[in-house]
């Protein structure tokens, strides 16, 4: 094989190209070139490079915008290394190759730039009697037709196919049957980590894991948004000790899955190691054709992953949450993970008074409707004022400000909810008595301070709730006010700025506490 002596750098783009001596190269705007350029300046053949006794030849082949080397407008040309080639308006530094260079993955023959945007189906221009596609077909118009029928039988197979891990082996299977392959490997971007990671990988001869994919055309690919053609590709040296990583891949393939214009799903990769030919520019055209139609399958399956997921946990914390506040915590992939952490939040329990003298003295169906009407009003209350409702308990209410957002003025909006919770009520059983209908009574208490609070539980049960002192004495303060009452401790007191009007109570000794706890009643604002 012939040695390489340059590579081809654009200055003002992704391309890079390696020129091999003796060897005749055409760089055009078409994709059918040897180095292809997708630039409008520049012609579809637009020059001619050969490789002789040091030097570049440049030859222009009757381009519109003209080949200059070094700013000199030439029609043959000589270039040495460290020259710059102007292409119509792309600009290439000439770069030194040494003597048997080789890239660790083989020699990249081949890179065609990978557009996002483009129509997949617009790769297949390209006939080759070499090509290792399964056509069957020596005719260009049949063996054109027969690529569109198999990237639409593709196209129609992964329409459908949600699952992630289905969907890759559908891939995989596809691109055995269409191409003389021996592997298969597809890559993909792992978020958490930055990295690509083996998803799928199958060999028809076995022993050959997705990790042996050249880590040079790897690179390539990802960070040009190119996909090439290799030749005589070197499996990775981690793995000569299995006798057919020994062997030089005699073909490889690989192109970008692009997700968007500037964002790379992943790698869609195949090699050969006992085909008789080297694949060819018809193959990689396909390929790239083959790859846009995978990324978008690919895509739409892990949309509707998150799109499932999000679902799942927007179901469970709308319980507890707002409707926004439920959304954006939907979108927060660590949402429902395992654990917490301390915080300072506003603990507000609510209880009815009187509730079991009223529940002997009304049918179970009365009991039921007049307690959901009384809960929808209160749940309401609380979000209004960005809270969180933890739980019921019986006909009690545990709710919740400065998590899972911290909200500086958590104290403010808890003692805020608690007197528009008794003016809901206050509504609700003017409405009631009109209609016959008993009234309540409601005593609300309320405390501040650090809790741990988080998602506790299992993977497949999560309860948001939160663990402390501060829980308990919140619930005795409810426990100890009368209807209508809202009772706080003096860490709420301190903690508001709404400038709220509090009487002071003869401090309380609750339960389970040696010390007495500074106790104020609400009034109503200053």
């Amino acid at each position: 094989m012939s040695e390489l002596a340059f590579r081809l750098v654009r200055t003002n783009g992704p391309e890079s190209f390696d020129i091999a001596t003796g060897n005749s190269y055409v760089l055009g705007r078409g994709p059918s070139s040897d180095l292809p350029v997708p630039d409008p300046t520049i012609s579809r053949r637009h020059a001619e490079l050969r490789a002789e006794n040091g030097f570049l030849e440049v030859t222009d082949l009757g381009s519109s915008n003209g080949t200059q080397v070094n700013g000199n407008r030439v029609t043959r040309g000589r270039a040495a290394a460290f020259d710059t080639l102007t292409f119509g308006r792309a600009d290439f530094r000439v770069e030194p190759l040494e003597t048997g260079t080789r890239a660790a993955g083989g020699t990249i023959v081949r890179q065609v730039p990978v557009e996002y945007a483009r129509d997949a189906y617009a790769h297949l221009d390209a006939h080759s009697e070499r090509s290792l596609l399964k056509l069957g077909d020596a005719d260009a118009a049949a063996r054109q037709s027969r690529k569109l029928e198999l990237l639409l039988d593709l196209s129609q197979r992964l329409s459908g196919e949600l699952d992630h891990e289905r969907l890759l082996e559908t891939i995989v299977h596809t691109a055995f049957e269409v191409l003389a392959v021996d592997r298969v490997a597809i890559l993909l971007l792992d978020v958490a980590s930055g990295k690509l990671v083996p998803r799928m990988s199958r060999s028809r001869i076995g022993g050959l894991p997705a990790e042996a994919v050249p880590r040079s055309i790897v690179d390539t690919v990802v960070a040009g948004r190119v996909a090439v053609l290799s030749d005589n590709a070197v499996a990775d040296s981690r793995f000569t000790g299995q006798s057919i990583l020994r062997q030089s891949v005699r073909s490889a393939m690989c192109t970008p899955l692009m997700a968007t214009a500037e964002q790379v799903l992943g790698i869609l990769y195949v090699d050969s190691v006992t085909a008789t030919n080297s694949f060819s520019d018809e193959d990689l055209q396909f390929l790239i054709a083959f790859g846009g139609i995978a990324a978008a399958g690919i895509r739409a399956s892990m949309q509707a992953d998150e799109l499932q997921e999000q679902a799942i946990v927007r179901g469970s914390f709308e319980r507890y949450f707002a409707p926004g506040v439920a959304a954006e915590i939907a979108r927060n992939a660590g949402a429902t993970r395992l654990g917490g952490e301390r915080r300072k939040i506003a603990v507000l329990f609510s209880d009815v008074r009187g509730f079991t003298r009223l529940a002997e003295g009304m049918p179970p169906e009365a009991l039921a409707k007049l307690l959901s009407e009384y809960f929808t009003e209160m749940v309401e209350v609380v979000f209004e004022h960005g809270g969180t409702l933890d739980k019921f308990v019986g006909d009690a209410i545990m709710a919740l400000w400065g998590a899972p957002q911290a909200q500086e003025d958590a104290p403010d909006r808890a003692v805020r909810a608690a007197l528009a919770m008794q003016e809901a009520l206050a509504h609700l059983n003017a409405r009631w008595l009109a209609a016959g209908r008993p009234a309540l009574g409601v005593g609300i208490g309320i405390n501040f301070g650090e809790v741990f609070v988080g998602n506790i539980g299992s993977h497949r049960r999560l309860e948001y709730t939160v663990l402390g002192d501060v829980v308990n004495v919140a619930a005795r303060l409810c426990a100890e006010a009368g209807a209508g009452e809202i009772l706080v401790a003096e860490g709420v007191r301190a903690a508001t700025y709404g400038g709220w009007d509090y009487e002071a109570l003869q401090p309380m000794e609750l339960r389970g506490r040696e010390e007495k706890v500074e106790v104020f009643r609400v009034i109503g604002a200053g």
